[in-house]
């Protein structure tokens, strides 16, 4: 069904608005586009957008993480909308503290930055239920995302909603607002052929109903071949240069909505890394291949607090992305691509003007050149894409050197100004201190939850209840209980042998309890949910009673039918006994929602008391709450707790939950996916602030501790084939220039937040190697090179030193012929 002619003409007068100056009043900003690239007030721009989502950090850190952004280089700033935190109850709405969507719009503004809005509303994200909120599930004849009336309703009011309160606020750039782009649906290609004609229906409704909001701006479809009318369909992936087909007719642009800066993390997941070098390639890339957008996503990821997390996914958010969860840059991944864009900007005329051809020059080796053939305009981007073998080639009549999987820029087409895989950006690492201030004299109180039975006023019923149809994500537990009574005749005889529970679950994880005591938890994974629980138990002649806590680590954010997924127990048996098998699913069966402590809210100052707590140290067992009191650490630097000691649970800081944390559940490396969780100082107050814990499995209470974070160490690792760094280059009538006279490579440092560099840990000129906090001495060094680096940074907040050989070597002397490389770590910190 395609986009009716009087909406794409409605569509068209938004987008070709005139623009118009009125004294009081925003400047509004036409967005249009063709197949080159979007225009602006009838200019063509480059787009480095970046991914960072107002709810997953404080409000209070928004100003600053926006601003490290832009000076990263980011004109734009994209960010889903989340269904589920603005309407987690049918027509009560939430857009308070750091879901105020509003505020953090404007405040993109503010900084002078563009908007993408990725309203959805299924925004997938890694984010609980993709973003629908429960009760949505529960509508009668629902199908989620589908040619289905009651889904298409609910979805077309948040929708609206969302847009009406953005035009409210003239946050709209056709109104003088930040926003110049706007998606419906996500990434909907990978379900749409489940639902046939359903789907393709539904896709082309979606389409139409955005573009009937009337918003002044072009409507995205990330993922999505078939995006109707004036739609454009956008690229999702780690390549797009490479695997991007295009966009489904010529006259839209080529726009990349997601590049992914790592992977995000499940528990049980190792470490997940991207390279800066590979990043950048791929951004080079797909701007060498006519693309003028590319998002990062993340640019920054956050905090997943509370229970916002999808299944199975850490608390911690794309920690690896150029702005750390903590705030802090993640250095060189912030640094070279801060470079790549001031790279690209100085071919911003040809790339966008130019006529593109290619020039092959053998295996793995090719030239991508934009030209204007009646001016100076030129922009080459040399690639080599064999990932082991650099190469030589010779462009124009002159011969340029490439690493193995690199490009390299030439904004004039003659000089190069940045490689992809040259990196003259500081490196920095990420260290954590036990805070003296916030750990001292830390009194611990316990108590336990009790452990329910049969006998208790419970929802009853013939069998186990599904989990998620009875908690409605209220909560991550449930419990079921059911007794059963035995004589000596079904126990068996001798000591050694024990019957077995068996039960088996949908998932996620499971604690199970026989006459009060705990007997073993088990739990699924993110790839398979399901799994089998088998413990051999002690049983009684008389009645025993079969305690089960069904928990659950987020609901599903992917895939097709999301409102038919299940959790739970499934089955329970008995094996072992004297009379065989005993199948316990057909009894008579107790839930019970929730735990007493969530009930009490114990993790909040004013009702903590409702309880009776103990003194306790050391190690403690199941189902057990902690609290202790605490001042917040010396200093501004971010802070988190290590939880190494522990095992399951989640983390309140008085009464804000920092998310979940699971440390038992160890990577393929032996290490938990995550063990230190981060406490925005937005949480604390100067002194007493409430720390509980509520421990699931059990760990020792006197290993957990409050500890600041830094990233003091800073490095920096420059070679003699290096190139001086791009912000000594600059464009006058399409010739590079150099901005000072002196333009030789140098090893900047700079300390974070206005510190100062306290000392020098490591420095050689010669032939080091290794990484930072690693870096090892060659086999020649110049005696000088600690004593010329404390000269020129010791005392500053930052410091250049030249890679010149007259500097360290006057001589000539030092290790002839061998390529010389220059090392520095030092330490930064506050004078004391």
């Amino acid at each position: 069904m395609s986009v009716p002619s009087r909406v794409l003409l409605a569509a068209l007068v938004c987008l070709l608005m005139i623009s118009t100056v009125v004294h009081g009043e925003k400047f509004k900003r036409s967005v249009t586009y063709d197949g080159r690239s979007l225009i602006i007030n009838g200019k063509r721009e480059l787009f480095f957008s970046g991914s960072i989502h107002y709810p997953r950090m404080p409000p209070e850190m928004w100003w600053d993480i926006l601003k490290k952004a832009k000076a990263g280089g980011l004109n734009v700033i994209q960010t889903y909308v989340f269904w589920n935190i603005h309407e987690p109850e049918k027509g009560q709405f939430n857009f308070e503290g750091n879901y105020n969507l509003t505020k953090f719009i404007k405040m993109i503004g503010d900084l002078g930055m563009y908007a993408t809005l990725r309203v959805g509303p299924f925004i997938e994200a890694e984010w609980n239920y993709g973003g629908f909120p429960f009760w949505l599930r529960e509508v009668p004849n629902i199908t989620f995302r589908s040619d289905n009336p009651p889904f298409k309703y609910h979805m077309k009011k948040f929708t609206k909603m969302i847009i009406d309160m953005m035009k409210d606020a003239q946050l709209y750039a056709s109104q003088g607002g930040p926003i110049i782009l706007s998606q419906v649906e996500n990434e909907y290609n990978t379900i749409q052929l489940a639902f046939k004609e359903l789907g393709t229906r539904y896709v082309h409704w979606a389409g139409t109903m955005a573009v009937r909001l009337n918003t002044g701006v072009p409507w995205v479809m990330c993922k999505q071949k078939d995006a109707p009318g004036p739609v454009i369909n956008t690229c999702n992936g780690r390549n797009c240069g490479d695997t991007f087909s295009g966009p489904n007719k010529p006259s839209k642009p080529v726009l990349w909505t997601e590049n992914w800066t790592a992977r995000y993390r499940v528990f049980g997941d190792p470490p997940s890394r991207r390279s800066a070098q590979n990043l950048a390639f791929s951004v080079a890339r797909f701007f060498s291949k006519n693309g003028t957008l590319a998002n990062y996503y993340m640019y920054y990821g956050g905090t997943n607090y509370g229970r916002l997390g999808s299944s199975f996914v850490t608390t911690r958010y794309y920690d690896e992305a150029p702005i750390d969860e903590y705030g802090m840059l993640r250095e060189p991944k912030w640094g070279h691509l801060r470079d790549l864009h001031s790279a690209l900007r100085l071919c911003k005329k040809a790339l966008l003007s130019g006529k593109p051809s290619v020039e092959n020059f053998g295996p793995n080796l090719e030239a991508h050149i934009y030209e204007q053939p009646k001016t100076k305009a030129c922009v080459a981007f040399l690639s080599n894409n064999d990932s082991r073998t650099p190469a030589t080639l010779t462009f124009r009549g002159s011969k340029y050197y490439l690493p193995q999987y690199s490009i390299s820029i030439l904004p004039d087409c003659k000089t190069v100004v940045y490689n992809t895989r040259m990196i003259v950006a500081q490196h920095s690492s990420r260290h954590y201190q036990k805070s003296k201030a916030a750990n001292k004299d830390l009194r611990w109180e316990m108590f336990i939850e009790d452990i329910p039975t049969l006998n208790e006023n419970l929802i009853k019923s013939a069998s186990p209840l599904e989990q998620w149809s009875v908690t409605k994500d209220t909560t991550d537990y449930l419990w079921h209980t059911t007794s059963i009574s035995l004589d000596g005749f079904h126990l068996p005889l001798r000591e050694n042998v024990l019957p077995v529970l068996r039960i088996a679950s949908l998932g996620h994880m499971m604690h199970g309890f026989v006459n009060g005591h705990y007997i073993g938890s088990g739990h699924g994974t993110n790839i398979e949910n399901s799994f089998v629980f088998q413990k051999p138990i002690i049983l009684k002649p008389g009645i025993n009673h079969i305690s089960l806590l069904g928990v659950t680590i987020g609901l599903p954010d992917s895939g097709v039918y999301l409102e038919r997924r299940y959790a739970g127990t499934r089955t329970v048996a008995i094996q072992g006994l004297n009379t065989g098998t005993l199948d316990v699913t057909y009894s008579e069966w107790g839930q019970k929602v929730g735990l007493d402590g969530e009930k009490f809210q114990v993790y909040k100052q004013e009702d903590s008391d409702r309880v009776k707590w103990n003194k306790t140290k050391g190690l403690g067992g199941p189902l057990t709450w902690y609290k202790t009191c605490f001042d917040a650490p010396e200093g501004n630097d971010p802070l988190a707790i290590e939880v190494a000691t522990m095992s399951k649970g989640m983390v309140w800081v008085n009464g804000k939950s920092i998310g979940r944390y699971w440390v038992s559940f160890l990577s393929p490396t032996g290490k938990p996916s995550q063990s230190v969780y981060h406490i925005p100082r937005a949480f604390l107050k100067p002194k007493d602030n409430l720390l509980a814990i509520f421990e699931e499995i059990g760990g020792n209470i006197d290993g957990v501790q409050i500890v600041t974070v830094n990233r003091n160490t800073i490095c920096s690792y420059i070679k003699e084939s290096d190139l001086p760094r791009v912000n000594n280059r600059k464009r006058e009538d399409s010739v590079i220039q150099k901005v000072f006279d002196d333009a030789r490579r140098s090893a900047t440092l700079m300390c974070p937040d206005n510190r100062k560099i306290l000392r020098v840990e490591f420095a050689s000129y010669g032939n080091p190697f290794g990484a930072c906090e690693n870096y090892i001495l060659g086999n020649c060094s110049a005696p000088s090179s600690k004593r010329i680096i404390e000269q020129y940074c010791l005392g500053k907040n930052r410091c250049a030193i030249p890679f010149d050989q007259n500097i360290f070597d006057r001589e000539r002397k030092l290790c002839p012929n061998v390529p010389k490389n220059l090392a520095i770590q030092v330490q930064c910190g506050e004078n004391k």
